[in-house]
């Protein structure tokens, strides 16, 4: 109940605004360059250290300067805190508030930047002073609210312009030549009492020998007109509406000597008396007076000679000018208006700047106003003026530091504070509430009552920059009520206006909250203001309320005191509390007493009950009804802390644990239910390792007094639980039920207890619920708690009544709360028990009443046994049924595999969320099949491994193909696989349908597409999610899943590829992948491959699919009533076919594009081996038809290809060759190639598609594989060559090249000698040949004779060569 000050908000970027406005003052060492030569050298110059304190006061004083940059500004705040201005020089900046989150989650509001830029028009010029006025709203539906606000802005070369909160120039005039000084603002204010004379609207401008005013509704006219035109020039460029003229007065000030700030302070009308003297002090004796005063407008000026001077104008003296307004609309169909003699200027063409600067615009004279008196102090000069709200004070700042506190209406100085250099002056004008009145019984007076008007007080707020203080003075001769360590670089900002545009009437409605004062922090970036408590104005003889702070400060040093001698305290905080005599105050202290957690529960209860005695005692009348029921409800909420701790200490320990057979009764299931139920809570328990959750405080589960009463609420004969956090909650409901669940202490008594004070059975169900669903693993390991459970709920059951508001046909509100708190549990286990307790229940309560329904009808004891039926028992079995699915899922869900895998990806090491029934009902049909795939995921299982899952449950016996899985799998850890396919197994079987294994590899290969789509470096990801869509054996779902593949996460990828290794024509280097396709050189290529796969796929699936007929997707029927978004293999159908002949268009492509990738081929464009229509083509929709190429290829093209073949077909035979060198053994390298694909085929596949000769590839192949020396691989493939005869001939070129390099190269003595016996025509054909075209010249000469059998075996006699092939065998038998 002291002076406050609340930050209300902050600056999002105010360092921003700071660069733009103040450039020369940019923080770091920008100014000074960092030297080598300062750094290191200089230290060994020991006249270096001397310069060190100067440099030191250098860097403080610019921090000074950086930090107070704030007071060399022109600052403005609307008073509805809707804008800020803050310009400098000729810029400016615009802020507006905007509502974000903190960072601790909470709301808050932020300035963010609106506009910035430059407001100078003329050559110079600079901003001298600024306004943000908020204008009414003229809608019915917003009366008295703010519609826009207008920003006007005084320069140095006189003109005052208006802008809209955009930066838009709505108005320019020039009033005076002289520059603007000041501008000030009065709005509309209803007159307190009828003695008041009604002010109206204006805005005066100050120049340094003149004064004008600008009538309020004329300016708000023309503004509005003037805004609407801007908007209607931006919408249609052409149309000009005339707004109404602008009526001002202008004064020309006279007798004074220097004016810096002036206030005008309206129209006023003197008394008879005042008018007398006023008279005959100008006129002498034998002036003459009129009947009735004369109103006139009344101007206060500070400046020098005199210090202040006082300016009076009679009405009707002078009359008002009128301006008419051109406006300022920038069009391009239409030039601005200009009219010489209006004085208003808009945005102009180059020409016209000119011509107008030549003219300006005609200036009106000013009426002369001398001074009528002023208070003379030639020494003193006047800074500034502030005039307070209801216009009888001002307070005036000097150049001695002092600020004067002035009279209005008497023109005297009444008080004066010294000590205040450069101060910063505001007012606060605070009214009385009625209710706070304190009602004293021989009070008569009408202002004590509480019937009287509300009384005004005002408050003058100064803050003094030098000392970094603010302070609130009680006006007019009142003490300090506040002081404030504020910071240095502050500014106070006082608007002194509120809404323009507002009258009589639309002023009584709703009013937006306006702030009266404000303080700028630039340091903290934060804008407070000052909150004044009323009776701080109020004398301390008159005030109680100040006896009453004082006593309730002294019971706060008491609490807080460092020892308590619990005796001594209580007896002196019940002797304060009673002695303060406000109501709310005395309400205030018992709160602060009741949150003290010193205080024992026994003096709590003491102090309360005293108050409750003395209210009790006191007369009706007198007695504050609305304490009297807080005093109550607090003590009741006491008694009731003490009543169930008192049941909590009093333990009735019972180790009694019941056996399988008793549980099994207890929860009506025969021996086989109830086994399952164990098999599957023992499953949960082990797998469910996120079960240890712990609060510290939660041991001896007993709730703090203060907390207790922090979380209830108590109305009149109930108590309400307030909205708590899900923890808050559970600890309360632990409080009251957590010894009772153990069978620690009587839960009749606690029920009884509790229902006695107020809480409904419901809230007591919801509090039981919340503690069993929370302690989860407590709960699992103490079977006794069921029992406990069952009776606690029969017992609330029964006192809710339910039996005899039962109907068999309707659903039990009851009931239907329970099963709601099992549906969104997370904690399955502990729901699933819960749910089995309640059905138990129910079906005994069911029972019971059936009983005494149909007694009477069965006659004779030998009658079936039977169960009666109710809507709520299907309920629960339906309920039992999700539940028990939901355990089992959850289990299988918190399984691992064994394996700690180091290479896991941090996508796949994040935990998976817990489910509830509720969210598996919300998450669509495909919600099941997507939580495991989550799994999937996580644990990286591979496919077979999900498939074996399945076959287990066709046939149990099939252990040689689990041990196969198992050794595939490898590194994973045998023992918790095991677990595992028990666990899946389980959930296939509780899942038929919703875990079918089409549609959980469809889910699992949508979550690692759309992981790899998150992290394109796993490209490992990839390829798992193409062996999951290979796995699905629909074709239908196949063909869409990887149909929505392809659109949704490859195309765009694949088109970046394909632009990129056609622009450098070769395998990108990883800087250029990572830039344009954003993953590094090996994922791209991984990433290629897995393309080609994906549309193999999605050819395969378009073929099959033709064969085969639409899946039937069903759901569980315990799963039917499942909501949410349409499942993913229902999108998968939903797919149109495609268009076979342009997927295969497109397969070429990234067949060539991972050739490329692979074997890092240089000089290849892809698209260069495509015409037109084939590029037109790539990367349509699939499902399009689109114009392929068609008929025979153009020539050029055909050798591009051919080219890219050879060249592809060497690079393979080079991987295979290298890969043979560095294995050692022939039959590795094979492994090798096959293990990605055959290359082989698939090229001559690809000269299949591109319709080049495929025997010239196989037969470009055989060679490649000779010339490497990989004759083993070059016999195998000759069988596939049509035309031999040509092959032939190029082999035996070969041969020849091998024996040139053996014969003519080695120069062996051997070699010679065989070399002089071949026939000559060999020699000469040996001679001929160039072995540096062989790759491999290390080749045995016994495979080189078995080449030139091959060559001879397909060489015709008639051939012309086939006599050197005859010789080449004589020379090779010879050699070997």
């Amino acid at each position: 109940m002291a002076c406050a000050l609340v930050p209300f908000c902050t600056f999002q970027d105010l360092e921003s605004a700071r660069v733009f406005l103040c450039p020369h003052l940019r923080q770091g060492g920008a100014s000074k360059p960092a030297n080598w030569e300062d750094d290191d050298w200089g230290a060994w110059d020991e006249g270096g250290q001397v310069q060190e304190p100067e440099e030191e006061e250098e860097e403080s004083a610019s921090k000074t300067q950086a930090s107070s940059w704030l007071q060399d500004c022109v600052v403005s705040l609307s008073p509805t805190n809707d804008l800020m201005v803050i310009a400098r020089e000729q810029k400016a900046v615009f802020f507006v508030p905007k509502w974000k989150h903190s960072e601790k989650g909470k709301e808050e509001m932020q300035y963010a930047i609106g506009w910035s830029g430059s407001l100078n028009v003329e050559e110079g010029e600079c901003v001298s002073s600024a306004l943000c006025i908020p204008l009414a709203s003229q809608k019915r539906s917003s009366t008295g609210r703010p519609d826009w606000t207008c920003i006007v802005v005084g320069f140095t070369s006189g003109y005052v312009r208006f802008y809209t909160e955009n930066g838009v120039l709505l108005l320019a005039q020039l009033l005076n030549e002289d520059p603007v000084l000041q501008l000030k603002c009065r709005t509309y204010e209803i007159p307190r009492h009828p003695g008041v004379t009604e002010q109206n609207e204006e805005m005066s401008i100050l120049y340094p020998s003149a004064v004008v005013t600008i009538d309020g509704f004329s300016l708000f006219q023309s503004l509005r007109a003037c805004r609407n035109q801007v908007a209607r020039a931006a919408a249609s460029g052409n149309e000009n509406v005339q707004p109404p003229p602008l009526a001002y007065k202008k004064w020309g000030l006279q007798d004074v000597d220097t004016i810096v700030d002036h206030v005008s302070v309206g129209i006023m009308t003197l008394t008879t008396f005042d008018q007398m003297k006023t008279a005959s002090n100008i006129g002498g004796y034998n002036a003459t007076i009129k009947n009735s005063p004369p109103a006139m407008s009344q101007y206060i000026t500070v400046g020098s000679n005199p210090f202040t001077g006082f300016f009076y104008a009679l009405e009707g003296s002078s009359q008002p000018l009128l301006s008419h307004v051109a406006l300022a609309v920038a069009s391009k169909l239409t030039s601005a208006l200009f009219n010489a003699a209006s004085g208003w200027l808009g945005w102009k063409h180059k020409q016209e700047e000119e011509s107008i600067q030549k003219q300006k615009p005609k200036v009106e004279p000013a009426t002369p106003l001398s001074v009528r008196f002023g208070i003379p102090d030639s020494r003193r000069h006047g800074e500034k003026i502030c005039l307070s709200p209801c216009n009888t004070l001002a307070a005036v700042t000097d150049d001695f530091g002092r600020v004067l506190l002035l009279d209005v209406a008497r023109g005297l100085a009444i008080r004066m504070w010294k000590g205040y250099r450069d101060a910063q002056v505001g007012w606060i004008q605070i009214v009385e509430d009625l209710h706070e009145r304190e009602v004293e019984k021989m009070d008569f007076s009408p202002v004590g009552s509480s019937q009287g008007p509300s009384r005004v007080a005002q408050f003058l707020v100064i803050y003094a920059p030098r000392r970094g203080i603010l302070e609130v003075w009680s006006t007019q001769q009142g003490p300090r009520v506040g002081a404030f360590n504020v910071g240095k670089h502050c500014r106070l900002l006082y608007p002194g206006y509120k809404i323009m545009g507002l009258n009589n009437v639309t002023s009584q409605g709703w009013q937006p909250q306006t702030y009266q004062i404000c303080l700028v922090d630039p340091v903290s970036g934060t804008v407070k203001t000052v909150h004044v408590p009323f009776h701080l104005a109020l004398s301390d003889k008159k005030s109680e309320r100040a006896k009453d702070m004082h006593l309730v400060k002294k019971l706060t040093a008491l609490l807080k005191a460092k020892t308590l001698n619990l005796d001594v305290v209580e007896m002196e905080v019940k002797e304060l509390i009673l002695d303060i005599k406000y109501p709310a105050t005395k309400k205030q202290a018992l709160e602060s007493i009741l949150a003290n957690e010193r205080l024992p529960l026994s003096s709590l209860t003491t102090i309360t009950q005293t108050l409750m005695d003395t209210l009790k005692n006191q007369e009706g009348e007198c007695v504050d009804e609305g304490l009297r029921q807080f005093c109550a409800n607090k003590l009741k909420l006491l008694q009731l802390h003490e009543s169930v701790s008192k049941i909590n200490c009093l333990a009735t320990q019972s180790d009694m644990v019941p056996s399988d057979n008793d549980l099994a009764k207890l929860l009506r299931l025969d021996e086989k239910e109830f086994a399952r139920l164990q098999m599957l809570l023992e499953n949960y328990k082990l797998q469910d390792t996120q079960l240890s959750v712990h609060f510290a405080e939660d041991k001896d589960q007993v709730l703090p007094v203060k907390t207790f009463l922090e979380h209830l609420e108590c109305e009149e004969d109930t108590i309400e639980v307030k909205k708590l956090e899900e923890r808050e909650y559970v600890a309360l409901g632990s409080f009251f039920f957590w010894k009772c669940l153990h069978g620690e202490s009587s839960t009749e008594e606690m029920c009884n207890i509790l229902v006695s004070a107020g809480f409904s059975s419901q809230r007591l169900l919801s509090l039981l619920l919340s503690v069993w669903l929370s302690k989860e693993k407590d709960i699992l390991h103490r079977t006794q708690s069921i029992c406990c459970l069952h009776a606690a709920l029969s017992l609330l059951s029964k006192m809710t009544a339910i039996d005899e508001s039962w109907d068999s046909q309707s659903v039990s509100p009851w009931w239907q709360q329970m099963r709601t708190a099992c549906v969104q549990s997370v904690n399955n286990g502990a729901a699933l028990l819960s749910a089995h307790v309640g059905h138990s229940v129910t079906a005994q309560i069911t029972d019971s009443i059936a009983e005494k329904k149909f007694s009477q009808i069965t006659v004779g004891a030998d009658t079936d046994p039977w169960e009666a039926l109710s809507l709520d028992t299907e309920y629960w079995r339906l309920l039992l049924k999700q539940l028990e699915d939901c355990l089992i899922l959850q289990t299988l869900l918190h399984s691992k595999v064994g394996k700690k895998r180091s290479l896991a990806s941090s996508a796949q090491t994040e935990p998976l969320g817990r489910l509830s029934v509720k969210k598996l009902l919300e998450g669509g049909k495909g919600g099941i099949a997507d939580s495991v795939a989550k799994w999937v995921f996580k644990q990286d299982l591979s496919p077979p491994l999900l498939q074996l899952g399945w076959k287990k449950e066709d046939s149990e016996e099939e252990p040689p193909e689990t041990g196969s899985i198992l050794l595939a799998a490898g590194e994973e850890d045998q023992t918790g696989l095991e677990t595992i396919l028990e666990l899946l197994l389980l959930a296939y079987q509780q899942f038929p349908c919703s875990l079918e294994l089409g549609v959980l590899h469809a889910h699992c290969c949508w979550e690692y597409v759309v992981q790899w789509n998150k992290y394109p470096e796993e490209a490992h990801f990839l390829t798992r999610s193409i062996d999951h869509l290979r796995c699905i054996d629909n074709a239908h779902v196949q063909h869409g899943i990887a149909l929505m593949m392809w659109n949704t996460f490859i195309v765009k990828r694949l088109s970046a590829a394909t632009y990129l290794m056609d622009k450098v024509g070769k395998a990108p280097k990883d800087r250029l992948c990572r830039r344009d396709i954003g993953m590094s050189d090996t994922a791209v290529t991984s990433f290629l491959g897995s393309c080609s796969d994906l549309l193999q796929t999605l050819l395969e699936a378009d073929v099959r699919s033709d064969e085969m007929s639409l899946p039937v997707l069903d759901t569980e029927d315990a799963w039917a009533s499942v909501e949410g978004q349409i499942s993913l293999v229902e999108l998968a159908l939903e797919q149109k076919h495609i268009h076979y002949p342009l997927v295969e268009h497109q397969s070429v492509l990234c067949t060539v594009l991972y050739g490329i990738m692979k074997f890092s081929l240089k000089s290849v464009k892809p698209l260069s081996l495509f015409d037109s229509k084939g590029k037109n083509a790539f990367f349509k929709d699939l499902t399009s038809i689109q114009l392929l190429p068609s008929g025979d290829v153009d020539p050029s093209l055909l050798s591009a290809r051919h080219q890219f073949l050879t060249k592809l077909l060497t690079a393979v035979v080079q991987a295979q060759y290298s890969s043979q060198k560095s294995r050692g053994s022939p039959e590795e390298s094979v492994v090798l190639l096959v293990k990605d694909r055959d290359w082989p085929a698939l090229t001559v596949d690809l000269a299949q598609h591109l319709q080049v000769n495929e025997d010239v590839v196989r037969r470009h192949y055989v060679c490649e594989l000779y010339n490497y020396g990989l004759d083993h691989l070059g016999e195998e493939a000759i069988l596939q060559v049509h035309d031999k005869e040509v092959l032939a001939s190029q082999l035996l070129v070969l041969t020849g090249q091998r024996l040139a390099y053996a014969l003519l190269h080695t120069q062996t003595k051997e070699g010679m000698e065989l070399l002089a016996r071949l026939p000559p025509t060999l020699c000469t054909w040996l001679k001929a040949m160039d072995p540096q075209d062989l790759k491999n010249v290390e080749v045995p000469i016994a495979t080189t004779a078995k080449l030139v059998d091959k060559v001879i075996e397909h060489l015709p006699e008639n051939h012309g060569q086939y006599s050197v092939a005859l010789n080449l065998i004589e020379a090779v038998e010879a050699m070997s």
